[in-house]
């Protein structure tokens, strides 16, 4: 597996999330807590809104346009109007750095 390095861990507070391009894909890495680290698909599945502006609880992330919600540990959707789970990525966190690993 490839990994890309995005940021440092510390450049992203608890609850916060990073908007990134990696090979043409929009992904937003979300920090839930210390430790916990993800990364989805920067677009809502409904309408392909982006997520950098949403709002993120625990795992939970609500898609600001017409109020969608997914878990960010898996991509499931915890709320319609979307009905499509999010793509999700492996993270790691190397030598305080945050990881990526897209598949090629």
């Amino acid at each position: 597996m490839d990994w890309t390095r995005i940021c440092r861990l510390a450049d992203i507070a608890p609850g916060a999330t990073r908007s990134v391009v990696i090979d043409g894909e929009r992904v937003l890495v979300c920090r839930v807590d210390d430790s916990r680290v993800f990364a989805i698909e920067d677009a809502c599945t409904h309408d392909d809104a982006p997520l950098d502006q949403a709002v993120l609880e625990g795992c939970a992330i609500e898609c600001p346009r017409h109020g969608a919600r997914f878990d960010v540990s898996t991509g499931a959707v915890l709320r319609m109007p979307a009905a499509s789970p999010l793509p999700t990525w492996p993270v790691r966190v190397t030598d305080g750095w945050v990881e990526i690993a897209m598949e090629a």
